[in-house]
């Protein structure tokens, strides 16, 4: 089986935040594979897609905190500035952690380890809704 659709993110204010529940809702069809790989891409260039810890909300502030001190807004070097002080650190932020996600299903669900989740990193103070491409391919 091959299928692929639109996910929507609702929308989020700047951060790291743990995604996988609204993902796995709008995907059903995973239940009915016993093996095969979800990828989701990213249509945006000031947000990303990692895996990281699901249990303690604080992994996901210092995630954000560490971000924000490799790569600060206002930095003298930026020409791309027309969209704001937060825009060119967004692009960044989206280079070094990605547009995308390969993710194992195994049993109908995702093969995730214990402590693992999805998250969406919005870069943007104020974004909008976030669009995931979600490929299946399974059996």
């Amino acid at each position: 089986m091959w299928k692929q659709s639109n996910i929507t993110l609702t929308a989020k204010r700047r951060g790291c935040h743990l995604v996988t529940r609204e993902v796995l809702e709008q995907l059903p069809e995973l239940a009915e594979l016993e093996i095969g790989l979800l990828h989701l891409f990213i249509q945006h260039t000031s947000a990303s897609l990692t895996v990281n810890e699901n249990a303690d909300p604080d992994v996901r502030g210092d995630l954000e905190r560490h971000l924000n001190v490799m790569v600060p807004e206002n930095a003298p070097y930026y020409e791309h500035t027309l969209e704001g002080p937060d825009d060119m650190p967004a692009h960044i932020k989206s280079v070094l952690i990605g547009p995308s996600l390969s993710l194992p299903i195994s049993n109908g669900r995702l093969a995730l380890g214990t402590w693992q989740g999805i998250y969406l990193c919005e870069h943007r103070d104020n974004a909008g809704t976030r669009r995931l491409v979600a490929t299946i391919q399974g059996e």
